[in-house]
């Protein structure tokens, strides 16, 4: 099992940097897929506790100048290691400026993901900084816990407003409410709203649009036959959404989310060479 890459384009390892942070605030521990042709970034929290589970692919092609790496078995050419996504891109956090970003799977005294900076010097030597960032190797046996997750059969899918714009209505938001209901149409209108005791707030977004999707025999998904004006719904926990929307610092290509009425809320968010999945499960 080998794995080892390099960075040398300096604006595809802020990119990089970025995508890790976005990681870092969205999962305290991840799965680290590794395959020939593309990187998988995996947190699947159990549902049934509540928890929200991720999938972020991005090709190797896009961001790496060279990437080599050998899987457990000739036909099983993967690795999936655990690891903290915080200690990833602090150690990258570190290579604003360099020259280049070398990431080595080492075995020293335990697993480690090795990553090394070369920084720029005024002499004719260059300077290294080396990070090791321990991780744990994921058995074979365990791989299927950590398959894609399948898109629901939703109610409602729904284009997203601008999300700085709804990054502040939810920050404002979460100091009156742990919760907040998603609800959106096929008329292009979604609401956000906090219901309290003491208070009640709606934030009201039109002409968003829907995407026009189909599956494969042509058909919609269950959002088919469904009265375009009536909303579909779920509560989620407020700080899960506000997790999503503050680690986005470049506004998406397209961002949208697919309601399943009192159930679940699924967004997709796709840069050039990212796709971000986030999986919200609504509290009854």
């Amino acid at each position: 099992m080998r794995f080892r890459a390099k960075i040398m384009d300096l604006a595809c390892l802020n990119h990089f940097s970025r995508i890790i942070n976005t990681i870092a605030k969205l999962a305290k521990t991840c799965i680290l897929r590794l395959t020939v042709c593309k990187l998988y970034f995996i947190l699947s929290d159990k549902v049934a506790n509540g928890g929200a589970s991720m999938w972020c692919e991005l090709s190797q092609g896009n961001f790496f100048d060279e990437f080599q790496m050998e899987g457990v078995a000739a036909e099983h050419n993967e690795i999936y290691l655990e690891f903290v996504p915080e200690n990833l891109w602090r150690a990258l956090k570190t290579a604003q400026s360099a020259k280049a970003v070398k990431i080595k799977l080492t075995n020293k005294h335990c697993p480690c993901l090795r990553v090394a900076v070369e920084l720029p010097s005024l002499s004719s030597s260059s300077r290294t900084v080396t990070h090791d960032i321990p991780v744990g190797v994921i058995p074979r046996r365990m791989w299927n816990d950590f398959r894609e997750p399948s898109v629901p059969d939703f109610d409602v899918s729904i284009y997203l407003p601008v999300l700085k714009t709804m990054k502040s209505v939810v920050e404002r938001m979460k100091n009156l409410s742990n919760f907040i209901v998603i609800e959106a149409n096929l008329s292009g209108e979604m609401n956000l709203k906090i219901e309290t005791d003491l208070v009640s707030v709606t934030t009201h977004f039109k002409d968003l649009g829907n995407p026009p999707w189909a599956s494969e025999d042509g058909c919609q998904s269950s959002a088919q036959g469904r009265d375009l004006e009536s909303m579909a719904e779920a509560c989620i926990d407020i700080k899960k959404l506000q997790q999503l929307l503050a680690g986005q610092q470049v506004n998406p290509t397209k961002a949208l989310c697919n309601i399943v009425h009192k159930r679940i809320v699924h967004f997709i968010l796709l840069h050039e060479e990212v796709s971000l999945q986030y999986f919200i499960p609504a509290i009854a």
